[in-house]
């Protein structure tokens, strides 16, 4: 699925920025002129999107040759050369736009995901991200988060269960939630974890009164909550705390003792790394 996902993306994105052919290079330069380009870093991060960039060299001009130097998860700085692409010069030129903005951004992705990661190093939670991504990007961006060293929560809406607080109000509360959940995936025959999102400690209480969920979320809890209700799960379900979590604050919820720790910001709230593609002729 990840495959046709990947090569459906690369076609849209080449029709929305080719379309009927890139007018500039074809006036500039002769059709079957061969070249050489280099991705050319120009700030320290970690590294992404090299394997997604070779499948859009691929399929612009396949063609094209591509000798990589540093591969994806890689810390990089300034002045770090990840490839060396030759062939039509066109073809690079077609290519240019494209392939930047994929891995300058992923590249931002994976350069904050793992400074989350480090700030929690040797505790026992782990950084998830959430589906709040840029439209059509989503695997690309959640590839960036594992890249980073993070975990993917849920792709979407299809693949878990995730009860939050507007399911809960239109249920009519906690239990009819559960409930209902748990009587649909059992008249589909389907197997999916179910998370539910609690607002505040009486809602854990609730929570832990009827069961049938897998993990519940702590939302907007502060330090205090947190470790409150932690205590109170006492391993009996997943923990995740969740909600304008920050580098400042992540390390204190991991002590609290969750199991997972969701960071929307991930892919929301990102500076792409600066890189570029530096064009020579051979």
């Amino acid at each position: 699925m990840e495959n046709r996902i990947l090569h459906e993306f690369i076609l849209r994105s080449i029709e929305e920025d080719i379309g009927e052919g890139d007018h500039t290079s074809m006036a500039c330069i002769p059709e079957n002129t061969s070249g050489k380009a280099f991705l050319l870093i120009k700030e320290s991060g970690i590294l992404a999107g090299v394997r997604i960039a070779e499948k859009i060299f691929s399929i612009i001009d396949d063609r094209l040759k591509i000798k990589i130097k540093i591969n994806d998860g890689s810390k990089i700085v300034a002045g770090d050369v990840v490839f060396i692409v030759s062939g039509s010069q066109q073809s690079i030129l077609k290519s240019e736009r494209l392939v930047l903005n994929v891995m300058q951004r992923m590249s931002g992705i994976a350069t904050i995901t793992r400074e989350y990661v480090d700030i929690i190093k040797g505790l026992h939670a782990k950084i998830l991200d959430t589906r709040k991504t840029t439209p059509g990007m989503r695997f690309a961006e959640k590839e960036a988060v594992r890249i980073g060293g993070g975990e993917n929560h849920r792709m979407g809406l299809y693949d878990m269960i995730m009860i939050k607080d507007n399911h809960i109000d239109y249920a009519g509360g906690i239990k009819p939630a559960i409930q209902r959940t748990r009587e649909y995936l059992k008249n589909k025959d389907k197997k999916l974890q179910i998370e539910i999102e609690a607002r505040s400690i009486p809602d854990v209480k609730e929570i832990l009164e009827y069961g049938g969920v897998d993990r519940i979320m702590l939302d907007n809890f502060n330090i205090e909550e947190t470790r409150i209700a932690v205590e109170m799960i006492a391993g009996r379900f997943e923990t995740e705390s969740s909600g304008g979590i920050t580098l400042e604050t992540v390390r204190s919820y991991a002590e609290c003792g969750v199991d997972y720790i969701s960071v929307g910001a991930l892919t929301h709230h990102i500076k792409s790394l600066d890189m570029s593609l530096k064009a020579s002729v051979i």
